[in-house]
């Protein structure tokens, strides 16, 4: 089956290449063995439809041009497909070959592999090795969410999607209605920015927050998508990593690590407790409920409240 659409694709592609004028529906299913076998017009159209979409999104440019008696041709100018010559030096290579090894681990392992394999073709150069070890560390951007794959393909597409997400304090999870904006990898998570319809909002998604089936809904975006979408710098501003203020904190001896490697000074209490002087910013207060009863926040008063707010939700479960 795989081998038969194949070969349909590639019949027509050459038939839409090789005319010098638009030619109609009925003169394609004339030419095409597999379109003369349809059982019937409603076949031969989806048919049809669904392989000249495919060409497109293979990168071939079909032109549709309405004669003067209102019929629609189809066709597919050389100059429009013809693209030049690929040339590269060893540098070049090189780095697209760490790119493509990169996500070796990924979801996408098998567009890098394709990848390389064309650019060999179009005369990558001889003796350069995509997949030869680079150094002592090699990258890897790991992929394990389910998510990722329709995210990327409704992002590419411009597809609204509707999904089931778990809020960092939330006990369950609740629906969301996004249009998706970019998917970036920042400090081995995956997140999704877009535009929350229900909130009205551009908002975040840590992709491992996802539960369940990422489904793609039809229609047009409702918001306009932006020249430039900052996911790291927003992810870090609500990490907490983007400060312009600081926190007083008490913290248990001999606990929360991560609190002191970010700590601007740290003074022992007695008693068992630290002292510690720590960045504010945006999430911070969600990350202090994480260490529990490790952690008394002392100033500010906004801080210390918003922690005990989210203290008291969790321990309603």
């Amino acid at each position: 089956m795989a081998i038969a659409k194949a070969e349909r694709l590639m019949n027509l592609a050459l038939c839409l290449l090789g005319t010098r004028r638009p030619l109609s529906k009925r003169e394609l299913r004339e030419s095409i063995e597999a379109y003369l076998e349809a059982g019937s017009d409603d076949s031969f159209n989806r048919m049809f439809e669904r392989d000249k979409d495919d060409l497109r999104e293979l990168g071939l440019v079909i032109e549709t041009v309405e004669n003067l008696d209102g019929e629609v041709g189809y066709l597919a100018r050389r100059d429009s497909n013809r693209l030049p010559p690929i040339t590269l030096d060893a540098e070049e290579a090189a780095a697209l070959g760490l790119a493509a090894k990169v996500w070796q681990q990924a979801r996408l392992a098998g567009a890098a592999s394709g990848a390389l394999q064309k650019l060999r073709a179009a005369g990558l150069p001889e003796g350069v090795d995509p997949y030869e070890a680079h150094g002592a560390l090699e990258p890897r951007i790991p992929v394990h969410e389910a998510a990722f794959e329709p995210l990327m393909l409704a992002c590419r597409d411009r597809r609204p999607v509707t999904f089931d997400y778990r809020k960092a304090s939330a006990a369950r999870p609740g629906p969301r209605h996004v249009e998706p904006w970019a998917l970036e990898c920042w400090r081995g998570h995956w997140y999704l920015a877009g535009w929350d319809r229900d909130r009205g909002a551009e908002r975040v998604f840590r992709l491992s927050r996802i539960t369940g089936k990422v489904r793609t809904r039809s229609g047009k975006y409702t918001a306009e998508v932006p020249d430039v979408v900052t996911v790291r710098e927003t992810v870090a501003g609500w990490a907490g990593d983007i400060t312009d203020r600081s926190a007083l904190i008490r913290l248990r001896t001999g606990s929360g690590y991560p609190l002191r490697a970010k700590a601007a000074s740290v003074r022992e209490l007695g008693d068992g407790w630290d002292e510690l002087e720590v960045p504010y910013g945006h999430g911070l207060d969600a990350w202090l409920v994480e260490f529990g009863p490790d952690v008394v926040v002392l100033e500010p008063a906004e801080l210390r409240a918003d922690v005990v707010d989210r203290l008291r939700a969790v321990a309603k479960g």
